[in-house]
């Protein structure tokens, strides 16, 4: 897994490759497209045809619909902001990665029960940031987390540099490297 996951929001999907491209050229090969638009599984299908080197997934899934249409356009991981037992079930008989959002003890643990032992901890900067996941850790040193939400380029090497965090995801992937296409172009 790569340490960078842009979360990618795809208002129509003739913006999609602007994005996935702007992404490449800054050395990100990931992308977590989210179901928060009506375009989502247009854009990952298209994101999967038109960027073979990327590893494209589906974020904000919520239920077995949403993962089922994730996959079926080609997402090779699914991403949710809370636990669903649904859709951990449909990617583990897929045999696809699925980082459930986890913030409390009692979640980490639905997910370790579920086979999980990567999660998504959102939003991190609401329920504690780093400080949190250190704490989280003591108890649970076999789950590595996935902080998204109050990071951005400020903190992010401290968060990559702890080693229970797998990879940080943010839109402010995103936005860095569309200004820097943008830059690039001027």
């Amino acid at each position: 897994m790569e340490k960078r996951i842009p979360v990618v929001v795809i208002n129509e999907l003739s913006e999609t490759g602007r994005i996935l491209s702007a992404l490449e050229k800054s050395g990100i090969h990931t992308a977590e497209i989210t179901f928060r638009t009506a375009c989502a599984a247009e854009a990952i299908r298209y994101a999967c045809a038109n960027f073979p080197d990327m590893e494209i997934g589906a974020g904000t899934v919520i239920n077995a619909g949403q993962c089922e249409a994730a996959l079926n356009a080609g997402a090779r991981f699914i991403v949710s902001p809370g636990l669903s037992v649904e859709v951990a079930e449909i990617c583990r008989g897929r045999g696809i990665p699925y980082y459930p959002g986890c913030v409390t003890p009692t979640e980490i643990m639905q997910a370790l029960e579920l086979g999980i032992t990567t999660v998504k901890f959102f939003p991190a900067g609401v329920y504690g940031g780093l400080k949190a996941l250190k704490a989280l850790s003591g108890p649970f040193p076999q789950v590595k987390f996935i902080p998204t939400g109050g990071i951005d380029s400020s903190n992010l090497e401290e968060y990559l540099a702890f080693d229970k965090v797998a990879a940080v995801g943010g839109s402010f992937f995103v936005k860095d490297a569309l200004a820097a296409a943008e830059a690039e172009n001027a």
